[in-house]
């Protein structure tokens, strides 16, 4: 097989140098925390802002003179690498400085911290410096609504198209244009995620929680990430006021962004038309009464204080599995088993798409069923024509064909990862969760891999094979699975 010498290498080299530059960046800031802590850790975020910085202006300069043109192919090529180059990085500060001393939990953590997964090694949360914890939490706040995406501002000043970039990373069947220039939809979207990142801050704060725990909620919830800055994670403040913003938030963080934005514009017809948002609301507040109801015991007294803290659980615990955010209040394991089926279900459906939330997407459950329900008239109708129609407009049979082979993937892909885990050594309750958990980057699975636990004691190739799924989950499957066909690299 000859591979393709056609691909604009160049121009894949000036991109990963300019992101590599964003990654320094961010790196900086978690040093001047330290030094605002007075932590010796931020000289360990200066060498690998250093080693950062140098490498990136070497791509910048490896792309001179790039032809300014992207097709599917190279899009797909930086979306899926930025990831892995990313995490390369950001893992060294964990590793160099001797806070995570395995280079394979390092990468784990790091890769679950900017794909938002949330999934977890650590057992001494509390024992790390502020600048460790928060360049944990910022991962997830880069990753939540892409690296890509938040780039594509920049772009223009480069002289080249984001379209690509944007079809090969963001999340979901559809992607609706607030602006018809890429560019700007990415600047619409940044300032949708900045001013609920201010918001809940500002709100926990007011909670009583710290200025430091509440910023690194917030990257974790609008990104809906999962890292806590506690090892009991948010379960650690028995504080209603506080669980159930962070609860309010990711709900918010679920829904698609563009109705944010169509909510300051006036455009409240398309928010109330809007199937997806109608139907994530609806299963995640059937699952919450229904595991409300399974904590309720009827034989004790009547109580407020129970009811509330049952519903409390109960929404919290779903919301945060639901928008594949992660964060915990109780551990669902001492739950009644027939919960965990449920909560294994809101993992694999997720939230809408155009969020910041991974798994499947509602959108592509909502069509799904209604193929299903109009394959079923037609057999007792067999003359009528019955299309599928999603906010009142017909979706094309091409659509239609995209979404049944994106599930039937994702089915297949959760059967033969748990499949490998089990072979792994893994054992079987905690193979489906971890698979499930990773792959829909929700965070905390079943078992031991559950809210209580986490993933240190897995064998160190089931660690590497979730990081994979973590990846090729946050970019919903087919964007980096192609790499792995002959096709992709022939002329």
């Amino acid at each position: 097989m000859s591979i393709n010498k056609d691909f604009n290498f160049r121009l894949i080299f000036r991109f990963f140098g300019v992101l590599l530059l964003v990654e320094t960046v961010a790196l900086l800031s978690a040093a001047l925390v330290a030094l605002f802590y007075k932590e010796h850790d931020g000289y360990y975020f200066l060498i690998t802002a250093g080693i950062s910085l140098v490498i990136g202006i070497a791509g910048i300069l490896a792309g001179r003179h790039a032809v300014p043109v992207i097709d599917r192919r190279e899009g797909s090529l930086i979306v899926t690498f930025i990831w892995i180059v990313f995490s390369l990085f950001g893992l060294l500060p964990y590793w160099i400085s001797g806070s995570i001393p395995s280079f394979t939990d390092a990468f784990f953590e790091t890769i679950s911290g900017f794909t938002t997964t949330g999934a977890s090694i650590l057992n001494n949360i509390e024992d790390l410096s502020h600048s460790i914890l928060y360049w944990r939490s910022l991962t997830h706040w880069i990753g939540g609504l892409g690296i890509i995406v938040m780039s594509l501002a920049l772009l223009p000043v480069f002289g080249v198209s984001g379209a690509q970039l944007f079809a090969a990373e963001s999340a979901g069947p559809t992607k609706d244009k607030i602006h018809p220039k890429i560019n700007e939809t990415a600047k619409r979207l940044f300032l949708i995620y900045i001013i609920l990142t201010i918001s809940e801050t500002i709100l926990l704060r007011f909670g009583g929680m710290g200025w430091f725990d509440a910023v690194c909620h917030a990257f974790g919830t609008v990104a809906t990430g999962g890292f806590s800055t506690k090892q009991a994670s948010v379960g650690y403040w028995d504080s209603p006021y506080i669980q159930y913003v962070i609860a309010v938030f990711m709900l918010l963080s679920g829904v698609n962004f563009s109705l944010y934005y169509f909510g300051f514009k006036n455009k409240f017809r398309k928010i109330f038309q809007d199937e997806e948002l109608k139907y994530y609301l609806i299963t995640l507040f059937s699952f919450t009464v229904i595991v409300m109801i399974s904590l309720i015991d009827f034989n004790d007294a009547f109580s407020f204080v129970k009811l509330e803290r049952a519903w409390r659980d109960a929404f919290f615990n779903v919301t945060a599995l639901m928008t594949t955010t992660g964060f915990a209040t109780a551990d669902y394991m001492y739950w009644k088993t027939f919960t965990w089926i449920l909560l294994l279900v809101a993992m694999i459906t997720g939230a809408s798409a155009g969020s910041t939330s991974g798994a499947v997407k509602m959108i592509r459950i909502v069509i799904v069923f209604k193929y299903c329900y109009y394959e079923f008239k037609k057999l007792i109708h067999p003359s009528a024509v019955v299309p599928v129609r999603y906010n009142g407009h017909l979706v094309n049979e091409d659509v239609i064909t995209k979404i049944l082979a994106f599930v039937m993937l994702y089915l297949i892909t959760i059967a033969f990862g748990i499949f490998i885990l089990a072979l792994s050594g893994m054992p079987f309750q905690e193979s489906i969760g971890g698979l499930i958990t990773c792959l829909g980057g929700v965070g905390p699975g079943l078992g031991t891999v559950g809210p209580a636990g986490n993933f240190s004691a897995i064998p160190d190739f089931s660690k590497w094979f979730l990081s994979f799924m973590m990846l090729i989950g946050r970019l919903e499957l087919f964007t980096v699975l192609v790499l792995f066909t002959p096709a992709f690299w022939r002329r």
